[in-house]
């Protein structure tokens, strides 16, 4: 349970939007169910979401625990790009969510793999058996998951110790004047908008994305990505900040964009140790044909 008394800076605000900004964590549609189920109290009395709370008043959440859910092996094909007793690589298309989460509670890579491999590591949970590291929905390319807890935990840590090689392409908005850059900028959750992550200083990670440029045309730019840190939507926040938003994210950039149904980013290469033999493997999957689409159309326009 948390609790709350409202200071000047939230009077005369609504409820749900105090709570997001007090809580830090929850989105704005999870804390209005839990306004709507009774769980947030004020002065010791349920309220409606749109509520306006007083200076002084005394807020009260009593999270609800997570639901449960029952995760089932899907027939949904894989691209495998490597197998073992230990881990498996894939190349996620674009569309495909990593793992159930509310609105996407089937139809997810987990699915995907537990109907393949039947055995994933435990570690991250019951909701993320075997993942990792995540790549976003509309973000096609190479994922890796642990068939097993060691395994898993020897993943983990390359990428705690900033070993693992992951390489990306883009197509960002704008022609960048420079031949190689490090956006070196932490995130953290949007003060503004709790969906969205962005640069600031406030409850936030490190995070370092290295460029170079491949290619430029009239008012785009194709760009090779190598991270040193995974943060979420780290590729779309920074590119973003420096003035190049990634063409087809209109999370972040402009609405007016290149015709691709979701953000053009696609994790080329993927690099690591095994975690049983010790040997430095190393993968890479070709542009999506959406992807190479795009940059025929802007060397043809160009």
């Amino acid at each position: 349970m948390e609790q709350w008394v409202i200071t000047k800076e939230h009077n005369e605000q609504r409820i749900d939007k105090v709570v997001v900004d007090l809580h830090g964590q929850a989105s704005r549609t999870a804390v209005q169910r839990w306004i709507n189920e009774g769980a947030v109290l004020v002065n010791g009395k349920e309220v409606k979401t749109n509520s306006k709370v007083q200076q002084g008043d005394k807020v009260t959440l009593t999270e609800p625990e997570a639901q449960e859910v029952e995760l089932l092996g899907e027939d949904i094909p894989l691209d495998v790009v490597y197998e073992d007793s230990d881990v498996i690589v894939v190349n996620k298309p674009r569309g495909i969510v990593v793992h159930p989460a509310p609105g996407h509670e089937s139809g997810t890579l987990v699915n995907a793999l537990l109907f393949h491999c039947k055995d994933l590591s435990g570690i991250n949970g019951e909701i993320r058996p075997g993942i990792v590291h995540r790549i976003d929905k509309d973000t096609s390319g190479l994922i890796m998951a642990a068939k097993h807890d060691a395994a898993h935990e020897h993943l983990a840590a390359q990428l705690k110790a900033k070993t693992t090689e992951r390489r990306y392409k883009a197509i960002v908005h704008g022609v960048i004047p420079h031949a190689k850059g490090t956006i070196d900028a932490p995130i953290g959750r949007d003060q503004k908008d709790r969906q969205k992550m962005a640069v600031t200083h406030v409850n936030s990670r490190p995070a370092v994305t290295h460029f170079s440029l491949e290619e430029t045309f009239n008012q785009y730019s194709y760009v090779s990505c190598e991270l040193e840190t995974g943060r979420t939507h780290q590729i779309r926040v920074h590119f973003n900040y420096i003035g190049h938003p990634l063409a087809g994210d209109p999370k972040y950039g402009p609405k007016k964009t290149l015709p691709i149904n979701g953000q053009a980013l696609h994790a080329e290469t993927l690099g690591f140790t095994h975690p049983r033999t010790g040997e430095r493997l190393r993968f890479s999957a070709p542009l999506p044909a959406e992807m190479e689409k795009l940059l025929v159309d802007l060397r043809n326009a160009h």
